[in-house]
């Protein structure tokens, strides 16, 4: 079930992850990209462009 893998993941790597979204960068695209194969490198490093150039709150 994808809805569980999809927890799991992200419940590791928030659990493991420490000093924010650039620290925990690698570990991302390593869980999703190289082991999942969730998404392609180049469409990570889209979605990295993309959620920098938004506005924050």
């Amino acid at each position: 079930m994808i809805y569980l893998e999809l927890f799991r993941t992200f419940f590791l790597i928030g659990l493991f992850s420490f000093g924010g979204g650039y620290a925990s960068m690698e570990l991302i695209r390593s869980r999703v990209v190289t082991q999942q194969n969730w998404m392609t490198n180049a469409e990570f490093t889209d979605i990295i462009s993309i959620a920098e150039m938004t506005p924050g709150p």
